[in-house]
Parts: structure tokens; sequence; C-alpha cells
């Protein structure tokens, strides 16, 4: 109510025979509630993805442990290690614990606020009289309104987001270290590649400069040959310092010092590329923990106009106190009822209101964008997983051409039937083909996780939560507390 100057305390003096009646009166009286009634908003979304998966691909289940069908054992257990010891994760599970806590403390208005007192007195008023006692005292608001109930459901739905993040940050850790994993050992892969390369550059430097002595070969042509294999002992140390950065990240990753992580893979050879299950766009909903984070956080906010409501509202406290002086044995009671109404507030209350009224706009929208960046992802992820598929494909044929274009090169040169300008071409088209297909391949690999991520990584709707209230598993969805 926005009018007055001080909340109104009211005490009421209730007969002894009355007392238990009017406590139980109040407790069934408590319990409305002005809380909005929930739903969920809903964006318009298609009945299937627009993009298909590679035909004839073999799928495996989106959910899970899905790094394991990759066929590595190296990667299996560097994400072991990493989801027990990655300092991030464990960060936000303790964000989780933190917002648990909130919620307890939220919660605890709910129920009665008990003390109990002991007092020991001596005085010396012309005789000697000593008084000793235990009191004990009782302090209740009634919920009437459902103020701090709705204050404790916020809370709740806080602590169950907080949840949904740590799982977020849990399914991008995965993700990262698939990709940087993956990223290693391509990388490797390119570092012996373009050793072999320098390796045969070198070999035909010794042959052009062999033919200069004799005056086959001209100075510019052995240069020019020394040009090039400089170049690709150049590229050699380049990747070189990709492959410890990736090495490095990826042992943080795994919570470990930079210079602790050996990996013993140096190919992605046998690394399978799986083909995740997709299900339909609604059943995204489900699965993705970043979702039902904004989701509960769109819950909490609807809370909090239920909270800001019901302060405009009577608040009703009931303390009861009682007592026995242990040296007479007598014994002390009273109970007290407070009646507060707030009357002025300078707008505090209404302004509270509007505060949570626009907040729980806000989040609506940040829930809708969520969701069609959800889908985004899946799309993309799809998308990507298909083109790198087919590409990969193409550049295997052209690696294949360059191959044998770069054997019959090498015989026509020796033999002096082409120059070696046209040598030069075909080595460099054959280096760039099979390095293309090199990173093709990690392409194609980190597609096909970040299909997974977008799908929801290992997160699963039954997986347990520490939730602060009576729901201690997610079922569905987000669930309430009807405690």
């Amino acid at each position: 109510m926005p009018n007055g100057l001080q909340p109104r305390n009211i005490l009421f003096s209730v007969p002894g025979k009355r007392c238990g009646n009017l406590l139980i009166a109040c407790l069934l009286l408590s319990g409305c509630s002005l809380v909005p009634t929930w739903h969920r908003p809903t964006v318009s979304m298609a009945s299937q993805w627009s993009s298909s998966l590679p035909n004839g691909e073999k799928t495996v289940p989106a959910g899970g442990a899905w790094w394991q069908n990759f066929g590595s054992d190296e990667l299996d257990e560097i994400m072991a290690r990493g989801l027990s010891k990655n300092f991030n994760l464990q960060a936000a599970m303790s964000r989780v614990e933190e917002a648990q806590g909130v919620a307890e403390v939220n919660g605890a208005a709910r129920y009665p606020a008990l003390s109990l007192t002991g007092l020991y007195t001596r005085q010396n008023n012309y005789s000697t009289t000593a008084k000793a006692g235990v009191y004990g005292q009782a302090s209740y608001e009634v919920d009437f309104w459902g103020k701090n109930q709705a204050r404790f459901h916020s809370a709740d739905a806080l602590a169950k987001a907080s949840f949904f993040d740590a799982q977020t940050v849990r399914m991008t850790l995965t993700a990262t270290i698939a990709d940087t994993y993956f990223q290693v050992l391509s990388l490797n892969e390119r570092i012996a590649l373009a050793q072999r390369i320098a390796a045969d550059e070198q070999r035909i430097l010794g042959l052009i400069q062999t033919q200069a002595r004799l005056g086959v070969a001209s100075s510019l042509e052995v240069e020019q040959q020394l040009n090039v294999m400089q170049t690709y002992l150049a590229t050699v140390k380049t990747l070189q310092q990709q492959s410890d950065q990736a090495r490095f990240m990826l042992a943080v990753l795994a919570g470990e010092n930079p210079e602790s992580l050996h990996i013993q893979t140096n190919d992605l050879t046998h690394i399978t590329a799986p083909i995740p299950q997709t299900s339909f766009p609604a059943a995204l909903l489900r699965r993705r923990p970043d979702i039902q984070a904004a989701e509960a956080r769109l819950i909490s906010a609807n809370d909090d106009i239920g909270a800001a409501r019901a302060a405009f509202l009577p608040d009703i406290t009931i303390t009861p106190q009682a007592g026995i002086d242990t040296l007479t044995g007598g014994t002390l009671w009273s109970l007290i009822s407070n009646l507060t109404q707030p009357v002025f507030a300078g707008g505090a209350l209404r302004g509270q209101l509007k505060v949570d009224n626009a907040h729980a706009r806000e989040l609506a929208a940040s829930y809708k964008e969520t969701l069609l960046e959800a889908f985004q992802d899946v799309e993309t992820q799809l998308s990507a997983v298909n083109q790198f598929s087919q590409a990969d494909a193409f550049n295997a044929a052209a690696v294949a051409s360059a191959r044998e274009a770069d054997r019959l090169a090498q015989i026509r040169f020796k033999l002096g039937s082409i120059d070696y300008q046209t040598l030069l071409t075909v080595e460099r088209t054959l280096y760039q083909s099979e390095d293309q297909r090199l990173q093709m391949k990690l392409l194609r690999l980190q597609a096909t996780v970040g299909l997974f991520r977008a799908l929801g990584g290992d997160f699963s709707t039954t997986a347990q939560q520490p939730a602060s209230g009576k729901t201690a598993h997610i079922s569905g969805g987000i669930t309430r507390d009807q405690s």
C-alpha cells in the first residue's frame, strides 16, 4: 500500500485457553499465493532440422559419454582428468552450493524461529535472593500471502539455474577438451608432413646442386630450391609452436600444469568420426542445460513478482514465550501477535514490483533468444558435419591425384623432360593438397564434437542435482518444491 508514514504494530493480548486455537488458525490461513500463473514462453520451431546427416553413416546415441565413440583411450583418460580436476568446473559446482545455501536462508522464514535462554541472578537488597529460570521463545510470521514461500521458490529456482550453469560449463569443457586434443594430433600430423616435404626438398636441392656443378642447372635454380627447403623448415617450427600452445591449453583444461601433459598419440589415423543421432527440435528444450538454466531464472523472476505483490499486504507475526523459575517451580507464559501494515514507503514497494515485472519480461526475451541460438547451433553443426564429410572425400581424391602427378614429375625431371619450375609447382600442389586434407579431417572431427555439444553433450534430464528444496532430481525439466 503506497500511502501512510509508518507501518503500524498492533499487539493483541490473547487469553491462555485460546492461544493454541489462534496459532492453529493462523497456520491454516497461511499459504495463499500472489505468484502469477507460470507459462513457459514459446517460439515457433520447425518439426525437423533443415540440414541432414551424411547418407549411409552409422549413428550413435547423442547423450552419455559421447567422447568414447571416437575410439581413443587417451582421450577418455584426459577427459576423466578434466572432469575431476578442471578448476572452472569446480568453481561452477561451488556456485551451485552457494545458491543452494541462499535458498536455505530464504526458506528459513517459512518455519518458526526458536530460542532458549537461561537466566541466573543473585541480589543483596536487605536480604539475599536468588532467581534462576529457563525461558523459551518462538517467533513465527504467518505467510498468509505466500511472500516467504515465493521468496524461497525464487531462490530455489536460482539454485537449479546454478546447477544447469555448471552442467553448461561441463558441456563446454568436454567439447573443448576433445577439440583441443584433436587439434594437437592434427598439428602433429602436419608437422610430420612438413618435415617429410622438407627432407624431400633437401634431397632435390642436392640433385640440383650436382646439376649446377655439371653445368646443367643454374645458380638461380639452386637458390630457389634452397628457399623452398628453408620455407618448409620454417613451417615446421610454426606448426610446432601451435602444437605446443594447444598441448599447454589441453593440460590446463585437464587441471594440470602445462608442462606435465604428454600426448602419446601422434596422428588422427585411429580416430573414428561418429555421427550422433538427432532428435526433433522440440526435444532440445530438455537436452540443453543452458535452456534449462534460462527457464529456471524465468521461474525465479515469476516468483519474485509474487513476493513483491505480497509486500503491499499486512504481515502477521506470532511470538509465544514460556519460562520456568527453577527455584520456585513457577511458570510464566505470554503470546504476542504483531500485525504490520505498510502504509507509505516512498514508492519503494511499487518500484520493486515494477523492477520485478520488467525483469521477468527481460528474462522471457532472453529465454526465447537462448532457444533460437540453440536451434541455430544444432543447424550449424549439422551443416558442418555434412559439408565437411563431402569435402573430405573430395580432398582424398585430390591428394591421390597430386601424389601421382608428383611421382610422374619426379621421373620426368630426372630424365630432363620437364624443367625445374614445373617440378616445383607439382610439389607445392602435393603439399598443399595433403596439408589441406589434414586440416579438413580436423574440421570434420571438430564439427562432430560440436554437434554432440549442440545436442546437449552428456547432460541427462535424470541427472542428480543438489537442490535446496525437496526436489532432488530433474525429471523432464524444472519442477517445484511444493512444501
